[in-house]
């Protein structure tokens, strides 16, 4: 089997407008606000886009030994430099971005995401297929977006094998993220960055009866660090990716679970 890649660096992108809810899509009241478990209505607009940014990279950053860099409601020029700078860094590994288009219209028809012009006024689009060509090969590209599956297609005319590109897209290109106010709005971020903060949670909002006096805020307060299994949260971290590889193991294509794990 192929040795696994190395991915040491990866970019951020968060289009996130906080205070303006994209025109295209009608959320309901109440409805999923967190970014990286933080509520931006508990601050003002500059606070919530810093303290979203910070929590943003360090939830990356715990994940692996990886450098990242990311802009916060950046335009076309400002993803450009970050992705030609991520390559320059990465060499011949992989390179992660990352993008968050809470705060922008849905992809279009011809695989373009939303960023914003220089004066903050308007959107503005930009391909996918730009963005493979300005990050390079190989990459992965994580969407946590509205129609997240829609770009898949312009990732298949852009890439010559399958080994040079993962995409992970939150949702199907007719479907819109999770809006229910139980789950954080960038629950398929959350998934990737703080799984086990996400199933206990889930654990306890489903089963209410045996979780009787157990609230959310106790599972934000499990002790330890991720890295260290002599602690309660290390040793939850050792036995779900013992679980989580396992399954891996038995369900994908050997070829695949090399790629991916």
């Amino acid at each position: 089997l192929r040795p696994r890649m190395r991915t040491n660096c990866g970019g951020i992108i968060m289009c996130l407008n906080v205070g303006t809810d994209p025109p295209d899509v009608a959320k309901p009241d109440p409805c999923a606000k967190m970014e990286c478990w933080y509520d931006p209505s508990r601050a003002t607009r500059k606070k919530a886009r810093d303290e979203i940014g910070q929590r943003v990279t360090d939830a990356f950053s715990k994940l692996a030994r990886a450098k990242y860099k990311m802009v916060m409601d950046p335009t076309p020029d400002e993803v450009h430099k970050l992705c030609t700078n991520l390559r320059k860094a990465a060499r011949q590994d992989r390179v992660l971005l990352h993008y968050n288009g809470h705060g922008v219209p849905r992809p279009t028809e011809n695989g373009e995401v939303w960023v914003f012009n220089k004066g903050f006024t308007q959107y503005l689009p930009l391909g996918v297929e730009d963005l493979a060509h300005w990050v390079g090969k190989p990459n992965i590209f994580v969407f946590d977006c509205n129609a997240a599956g829609a770009l898949l297609p312009f990732f298949d005319a852009a890439t010559t094998s399958a080994d040079d590109c993962i995409v992970l897209a939150a949702v199907g290109a007719k479907e819109l993220l999770p809006m229910s106010p139980i789950h954080p709005a960038d629950l398929f971020t959350a998934c990737l960055t703080t799984p086990i903060r996400v199933a206990l949670r889930r654990f306890v909002q489903t089963n209410q009866m045996s979780m009787q006096g157990v609230t959310e805020s106790f599972v934000d307060q499990i002790p330890g660090r991720l890295n260290d299994r002599k602690t309660p949260l290390g040793e939850l971290n050792w036995i779900f990716t013992a679980i989580t590889d396992t399954i891996a193991w038995n369900a994908l294509p050997r070829a695949l679970f090399q790629r991916l794990f």
